[in-house]
């Protein structure tokens, strides 16, 4: 049974709830403690007017050294206060924001449905800024409350002197907030805005990093910089707006501050003035009427920050309820399964239809190279099973059966474009840190040579993308933290297109030796590895068109040889 955590929030209302649910006791603790930090601060003002008060009544040594006292008290509470509430409150506030963070790269890493327009730059800025905006809701609310303690204390502190003035802060500070709340709603819908496009450009840059080579390949690139720089201009716009906005509310609530802060000064003396109230009394409205500023000012920025929590609370909602490529099963696929293919339709497949028997090293040669893309996709998963017609089976199960953790665990497919992460040459292979097949798939997808030419070794630290590598060394490091995973089925896809035919030949046989025994299908066109196979498929305009040995179809069909001889 699914508890109110753990169930998908479906607004951004809904992860706003949820985060101040799992923070009540840190916030109930907080807010007492910024309370009394507020209460203390208040009290501040009060003290020194019955001081006053008192002093120029008794005139004695033993009343300063009380009144002296009594500061002592107050000072040392106001810090204590401070210092332990706002400990208990960023530390809940960074907690939460890192339960975001999680939970949205969770939610990324997982396949969405094709018709979300989520790149990875825009999750990228939402498990980030946005997860860090939303958590502040955490210190927001006890600020607030603490603030208004301290309006309360005050106000009621003034009307004991003289009811107008407590009516005045009362009267004062509605009016204020009136005012900014309109403003509040401005700031909240152009953060929204203002968000939504910093991630777009986020979005963009990742893209042309990513195809920032192909993009040089065909002269493409000074039209991609300036698409990234119409994104970019529209993104700095926006944040304008929105700082003119901030810049506004700000002043705003700074001048309607000082204008009641003033009121009640004039106020007071007025009042003193005309004896209605004593000199104690008029220190103390003075005092609160200086202090009054800070606590209103904070209680007047905060319908801004629950904005702006709200706003990336909603941009988290995108991520979080995205539908999944697929629902889930909950069967698992049996130990060292075969894979069955039955009559698949999509794309540029037509009823395709094979099988791929537990154990058996199996080379695909699609004459059609979107053919083997889209077999990829579908059993990696990127495609959902209701996309598609016909069945795949991994283990005897039907692929929709399975739960996506148990297609992870035993299926691994290796694009070939797959990702290089900065780190090293080990992180890289063994990203978990867990496998004991590191040196067997360095050696096997001849990394050797990369490993032995620094003196680091397997802790030669990569770039992000592996930007320090070449073609050929990416490609390499790619397959050998493939066959590092040792799974029960392994999917390799061109996976040794950027390297040497020499290269490529010890590669076919390493990669033949260490899969004995375990489920392994190459979509190639290499000779090398078409001849290290079991047997060798042919797919042409979407279905299986041959089957046979290597050589076999080498000396029995002229299509397989002028499509696969180099």
């Amino acid at each position: 049974m699914t508890t109110p955590d753990t169930q998908r929030p479906r607004s951004g209302s809904d992860i706003l709830r949820t985060a101040l649910r799992r923070n009540v006791g840190a916030m109930a603790g907080g807010t007492l403690l910024m309370g009394m930090y507020q209460a203390g601060e208040t009290a501040f003002p009060i003290a020194l007017g019955l001081i006053v008060e008192h002093t120029m009544r008794d005139r004695s040594l033993g009343a300063l050294g009380l009144s002296i006292a009594v500061l002592a008290v107050i000072i040392t509470t106001v810090s204590l206060s401070w210092r332990f509430g706002m400990r208990i409150l960023q530390k809940a506030n960074t907690t939460e924001a890192h339960r975001w963070r999680v939970k949205v790269a969770a939610c990324g890493l997982q396949p969405v449905a094709r018709d979300v327009d989520l790149k990875s730059g825009e999750v990228l800025t939402i498990a980030t800024e946005d997860a860090d905006q939303t958590a502040d809701i955490i210190e927001v609310v006890p600020l607030l409350i603490s603030s208004l303690v301290a309006v309360v204390v005050a106000a009621v502190a003034l009307g004991l002197a003289d009811i107008r003035l407590g009516l005045l802060v009362i009267v004062g500070t509605v009016a204020i907030l009136s005012c900014l709340s309109v403003l509040s709603k401005r700031i909240g819908t152009s953060t929204q805005e203002q968000q939504a496009r910093v991630a777009r450009a986020g979005a963009k840059v990742a893209d042309l990093i990513t195809g920032l080579r192909p993009l040089h390949g065909f002269g493409g690139n000074h039209a991609a910089f300036r698409s990234y720089r119409e994104v970019s201009t529209e993104a700095k716009v926006q944040a304008i707006t929105v700082a003119k906005v901030n810049g506004a509310y700000a002043g705003t609530a700074l001048a309607l501050n000082a204008v009641l802060a003033g009121a009640v000064t004039l106020l007071a003396g007025w009042l003193a003035f005309d004896g209605r109230i004593s000199i104690g009394e008029l220190v103390m409205a003075v005092g609160l009427a200086q202090f009054i500023m800070e606590p209103l000012k904070l209680f007047s920025e905060m319908p801004k920050y629950v904005m702006m929590a709200r706003a990336s609370a909603e941009r988290m909602a995108l991520v979080l309820t995205a539908p999944p490529v697929m629902t889930p099963g909950s069967e698992r696929p049996a130990e060292k399964g075969d894979v069955e293919i039955d009559c698949v339709r999509y794309g540029t497949l037509r009823k395709l239809k094979f099988q791929v028997a537990a154990g058996e090293f199996v080379a695909i040669a699609a004459y059609q190279p979107r053919a083997a893309a889209d077999l990829a996709s579908i059993l990696a998963v990127n495609v959902p099973p209701g996309a598609y017609e016909g069945t795949v089976r991994v283990g005897g199960r039907d692929l929709a059966d399975l739960s996506v953790e148990a297609v992870r665990e035993h299926v691994l497919v290796n694009p070939y474009d797959a990702e290089i992460f900065a780190g090293t040459l080990r992180s890289n292979i063994d990203p978990s840190g867990t496998s004991r097949m590191v040196p067997e798939a360095v050696e096997a997808s001849m990394l050797t040579d990369v490993v032995a030419l620094h003196r680091e070794g397997l802790d030669y630290g990569v770039r992000d993308r592996g930007a320090n590598l070449s073609g050929g060394q990416r490609q390499r490091l790619s397959l050998a933290r493939a066959l590092a995973a040792d799974s029960d089925v392994l999917v390799l896809h061109d996976p040794t297109t950027a390297v040497d035919a020499v290269t490529e030949q010890l590669i076919a046989r390493n990669v033949a030796k260490l899969r004995r025994g375990r489920t392994t299908i190459v979509l190639t066109s290499s000779p090398a590895l078409l001849d290290a196979a079991d047997r060798v498929l042919v797919v042409d305009d979407g279905v299986v068109t041959a089957e046979d040995t290597h050589r076999n179809l080498l000396a029995t069909d002229e299509n397989y040889c002028s499509a696969v001889a180099r």
